[in-house]
């Protein structure tokens, strides 16, 4: 069986014109500078794309998708949009100075604030150490989407809603845990040459270097909703996936100093690392400490009623039996904020 062309099937791109172009790929005209239509093209390919998304066109489909989101990713890009409109023929243009430039500027345009608000916003901002984008967001007055979105047109990013992206496996298993988790970031995949990484902020040189370090690729920043970020990294690096010694080679042997004795592989087996007061406990151990907490628990109650019981001449009575309770859940409630979590 052939296999099937999803340009056409799909798409309903004719075949005269392969392999597309991003234009054609989102069904936009030539050179189409309208963002808003741009990611709405997408967004409803998307959907449809994903109708295919399982059975015998599952990696089909994915591989698709993907080809879509790096599309709908440059073609919103400012600075690769121009590149790549170049490539393809066109004339440079001169660039509108009225365009929205920063967090305000945008927010205003859009009218999701008022001008009035400016002064009040930076200076609650300027107050509390945060960002034009975190402060409007705190305040409650820009969707977190909205404010992340004016925040991209400030830094001159491409905007990317994670739901709708799908990260190649081979790009996740580049980066170790330890790294998305500390730069707040998740890589997505490799296009013409740089590495497309969903950054909630402005990446830093360190985390540039490390993904050049580790993909062979420079790194281009894509920016998403924090909690979005933090989502994905939850999903795509749950504990135990990923980790560091999977990702990367150990570094080469050093070569032995004259007169030692040579390394054994026993010597070479991988230290055990002391698991961090923060990481989530593996299930046997989170049942282990849930029989001693309730072994603790028990014994608090039954020890608080039998001094009652000793200290009344062998009797007892509802009241103390209560208070043997309670302090059963005062236990418990220290034991759930310490040692049973």
């Amino acid at each position: 069986m052939s296999e099937i062309d999803v340009y056409k099937e799909w798409l309903g791109i004719p075949v005269a014109t392969r392999p597309p172009d991003h234009y054609t790929l989102l069904r936009l005209l030539q050179f189409e500078d309208d963002i808003e239509k741009i990611r709405a093209n997408y967004r409803k390919l998307n959907a449809h794309v994903r109708k295919y998304s399982t059975g015998q066109y599952l990696i089909r489909s994915q591989e698709l998708l993907n080809e879509m989101a790096k599309a709908m990713l440059c073609l919103t890009d400012p600075d690769g949009k121009r590149e790549y409109d170049q490539s393809l023929g066109r004339e440079p243009s001169e660039t509108n100075d009225d365009e929205p430039k920063t967090v305000m500027e945008y927010l205003v345009a859009k009218n999701f604030i008022k001008r009035s608000q400016v002064s009040e916003i930076e200076h609650f901002a300027e107050a509390r150490g945060l960002s034009h984008r975190d402060a409007v967001i705190q305040m409650k007055l820009v969707e977190p989407i909205e404010a992340t979105r004016a925040l991209a047109v400030e830094l001159r990013l491409p905007f990317v809603d994670l739901e709708d992206m799908l990260p190649e496996d081979d790009v996740l298993d580049m980066i170790p845990r330890r790294i998305v988790k500390k730069h707040s970031c998740l890589p997505l995949f490799e296009d013409r040459g740089l590495m497309l990484v969903a950054c909630i902020d402005e990446p830093s040189p360190a985390l540039e270097d490390e993904i050049r370090m580790r993909c062979g690729h420079p790194m281009r920043a894509v920016l998403a909703v924090p909690r979005a970020v933090n989502q994905a990294i939850a999903k795509y690096y749950a504990p135990g996936m990923r980790d560091e010694a999977t990702t990367t080679e150990e570094p080469e042997q050093k070569t032995a100093s004259k007169g030692s004795k040579p390394t054994t592989a026993k010597d070479e087996r991988p230290k055990a690392q002391p698991r961090s007061k923060s990481a989530p406990l593996s299930p046997e151990e989170s049942r282990r400490r849930g029989q001693l907490s309730a072994i603790g628990i028990c014994w608090s109650i039954i020890g608080t009623i039998a001094i009652f019981y000793f200290m009344n001449g062998q009797t007892i009575t509802l009241a103390q039996i209560f208070i043997g309770v309670v302090v059963g859940a005062v236990v418990a409630g220290i034991l759930k904020l310490t040692y049973w979590k």
